[in-house]
């Protein structure tokens, strides 16, 4: 196994996950597998519990595994499925420890930092990077390891500390460290100033590592004589100090960063030259180039109230970005605080009500996204009817298909009080409740979390057709509110329709609205699975509804799926059968321990049924 380490110097946010996710792209496209770890030095356990304004967005993984957004960036770059154990933060470590200590492992010995600490760090990372992440057996070539923080933080010290130990562990040539820094220009004299990363990586040598690599983030390339001086202060060749300039897009970065030779370098540090070959980035050059290009625009009203900072709803913008490139339109994102849509901001603040319409107004699209808390709900209430009535295109994800729900029942069935529990426990016609199985004591890791399994209940819907008309999807949940299924039977009488549930048929999961261009609500994230190229299916209908291409998508989407009218049998299919089945007989489907009869004809899907 090979170690790629990424570390960060003079601020933070200089795009370290970015950078990294780039390096391990490049690595990939040089025929290479790779996996990915982030190191957090905060004491959370995880991500779960922290606020988007602190933190961004919280990334979901296929296990449930709550972690940081700089996750998401490796798991688009790379096309892969990391773990929770693909993300250590001092939490984890800590816990792990006093775990072992309450148990008597240490055999009555002083617990330190030093070795236990460290030596947990560096048996956690040689464990992770060993899990297949790339769906093939056996573990990865390289590992690309992100440390959070910038170089000198207290919090970070134990992980240096066993990074130091670890690049002896691993031994020459197998760990090659790539520290990411800021190079400066002044705009009193328009000069490219050095000190800051000759600073930033003396700290980094008394703390026992030395870099390979410097990726030096600066608005403009570096200047030949700025490297040269690098170089000489560094102790780092002049051909290992790579330029990360501003770009128009982060497609660029892995672009910047083969041009610029790194993978050569990392190579010679790695002795991988004789393995690896020139890395095949044609159709990632041919994404970036086009995004730049596009000029037909889209624009999507996003109403939510993390809109302060945007790195709340990254995946959210990414899926938004795949679908719009996918489709050549040039996306605009127009920010809508869901609270300013409101009647209480009318009176207190008229401008920021009348700006918040006007945007609203003015898209073409209306995406509401997940959230906590009942803060602007009345705003997305507000926003899904205005979709509703006016025949706008509606994506509500999680909290949005849950306004949806909850608007609905209030404009359509007349329940007026109608409300979730989250937000009004005693609510005489809750729409929206508390799942059985939560709990109301502990709030980290006690959600339903990672990937589920939704079945279609009709076919001739449009998320179905978006899906390829498979029977059924895996995606992604965060929630503890989920459809009363109790009053499912009064809104589908009245017209809405919940397409797709869970295998006990108790979960709703879509929700649709037929004679309307395009209206659905999920109760799962299909952000989070969406990758550049793979654009996610829901994310793709919304922009095609609002250019008014969705006709054309269903229609391309349709013909990428096989139907099969013979019964399928089970217990045999898996063994290549696909024999024809008594057409009376009911359809045997088993999952784990569930088993249910289906009734009718089941369409066969790449392979799936």
């Amino acid at each position: 196994m090979k170690y790629v380490l990424v570390t960060g110097g003079v601020v933070s946010g200089l795009g370290k996950g970015v950078t990294a996710s780039s390096i391990g792209l490049l690595l990939k496209a040089c025929g290479l597998r790779v996996t990915s770890i982030k190191i957090d030095p905060y004491l959370n356990t995880d991500a779960g519990t922290m606020s988007p304004f602190e933190h961004g967005e919280v990334f979901v993984l296929d296990d449930g595994g709550e972690v940081d957004l700089d996750l998401g960036n490796y798991e688009r770059f790379l096309d892969i499925k990391l773990t929770r154990d693909n993300n250590i933060t001092t939490g984890k470590i800590y816990q792990a420890i006093i775990d072992r200590e309450r148990k008597g492992d240490y055999l009555g010995k002083t617990v330190q930092v030093v070795p236990h600490i460290t030596d947990a760090i560096q048996d956690w990372i040689e464990k992770a990077a060993q899990i297949p992440v790339d769906g093939k057996p056996g573990p990865a070539d390289v590992c690309v390891i992100e440390l959070g923080g910038t170089i000198g933080d207290i919090e970070s010290m134990p992980f240096i500390e066993a990074l130091g130990q670890f690049s002896y562990r691993v031994g020459p040539g197998n760990f090659c460290l790539i520290h990411v820094s800021l190079v400066p220009v002044l705009n009193v004299v328009g000069e490219q100033k050095t000190k800051p990363t000759q600073h930033s990586v003396r700290g980094l040598r008394c703390l026992g590592l030395t870099p390979h690599l410097l990726a030096c983030r600066s608005t403009t390339a570096l200047e030949e004589n700025v490297k040269v001086k690098l170089s000489q202060f560094c102790h780092v060749p002049k051909d290992n100090i790579i330029t990360l300039y501003d770009v128009s897009n982060i497609w660029h970065i892995p672009l910047l960063l083969r041009d610029q030779k790194a993978h050569e370098a990392i190579f010679q540090v790695l002795n991988l030259q004789s393995i690896a070959r020139e890395p095949d980035l044609e159709e990632w050059t041919s994404r970036a180039e086009t995004a730049d290009v596009l000029h037909e625009p889209v624009r999507i009203a996003m109403v939510g109230k993390y809109t302060g900072l945007s790195d709340s709803y990254l995946s959210v913008l990414k899926a938004l970005l795949h679908a719009s490139v996918s489709l050549h339109k040039k996306l605009f994102v127009d920010w809508v605080p869901a609270s300013d849509l409101e009647d209480a901001t009318a009176k207190e603040n008229p401008d920021a009500y009348k700006a918040a319409w006007k945007l609203l107004k003015g898209a073409d699209g209306v995406l509401v996204p997940g959230g906590f808390g009942d803060r602007g709900v009345q705003g997305k209430i507000l926003a899904a009817k205005y979709a509703r009535d006016n025949r706008i295109p509606y994506l509500g994800i999680c909290l949005g298909m849950q306004t949806a729900v909850v608007e609905f029942a209030r404009s359509v069935l007349g329940l007026q009080d109608a409300n979730s529990t989250e937000f009004e426990p005693c609510t005489k016609n809750p729409c929206v409740i508390f799942m059985p199985e939560g709990s109301k004591t502990h709030m980290g890791g006690t959600m339903r979390l990672g990937s589920r399994r939704t079945y279609f209940q009709v076919m001739d819907c449009k998320s179905a057709k978006l899906y390829g008309n498979k029977s059924f999807i895996d995606e992604r949940h965060r929630h503890r509110y989920e459809v009363n299924p109790e009053m499912v039977g009064r809104l589908e009488k009245a017209g809405l329709c919940f397409t797709g549930k869970d295998i006990t048929g108790r979960r709703m999961e879509i929700v649709e609205l037929r004679n309307h261009p395009y209206y659905v609500g999920v109760q799962f994230h299909p952000e989070f699975k969406s990758r550049p190229g793979k654009p996610s299916a829901l994310f793709s209908g919304l922009i095609a509804a609002s250019c008014g291409q969705l006709e054309s998508l269903l229609l391309v989407q349709g013909q990428g799926c096989e139907s099969n009218t013979k019964r399928i049998h089970p217990m045999t299919a898996g063994a290549g059968a696909g024999n024809n089945i008594d057409p009376s007989a009911p359809i045997i489907y088993q999952n784990g321990t569930a088993t249910l009869e289906l009734d009718g004809i089941y369409s066969l899907c790449n392979g799936v049924h």
